[in-house]
């Protein structure tokens, strides 16, 4: 797959990487990209794309950031998920699966019904 391809698959799904790396604790933007890549066998988000996104849940309400001392380095942003960003992951997650579903019958030939797309 050509490096464009996947960089236009990666912007659609920015945002469910990073609540989903968040579920369980607090981390600073460069521990996020980490997760992300180590999760995902090399799956690379560009800092030009994850402080941007983080900032819009931030905004959003779906993350909380605050300030702390870096430990012998620079102070660091740790984003934590909120009650609405655990929402926001359910219902991202659930879009998700429905999106590959819907995507996996078109790619593989399987048709489908209109009645069965509308019920899903």
């Amino acid at each position: 797959m050509s490096p464009l391809r996947r960089s236009q698959l990666l912007k659609g799904t920015t945002e469910l990487l990073i609540l989903s790396v968040l579920e369980d604790e607090p981390h600073h933007g460069y521990e996020i990209a980490q997760l992300i890549r180590d999760r995902g066998v090399g799956l690379a988000l560009s800092e030009s794309a994850l402080y941007p996104a983080l900032h819009r849940l931030e905004a959003r309400g779906a993350l909380s950031g605050s300030w702390e001392e870096g430990r012998g380095g620079p102070r660091r942003r740790y984003y934590t998920l909120t009650e609405s960003g655990r929402g926001l992951l359910v219902d991202a997650r659930r879009e998700w699966d429905r999106f590959v579903t819907e995507v996996g019958s078109v790619a593989a030939g399987a048709p489908r019904t209109v009645t069965e797309v509308r019920s899903a």
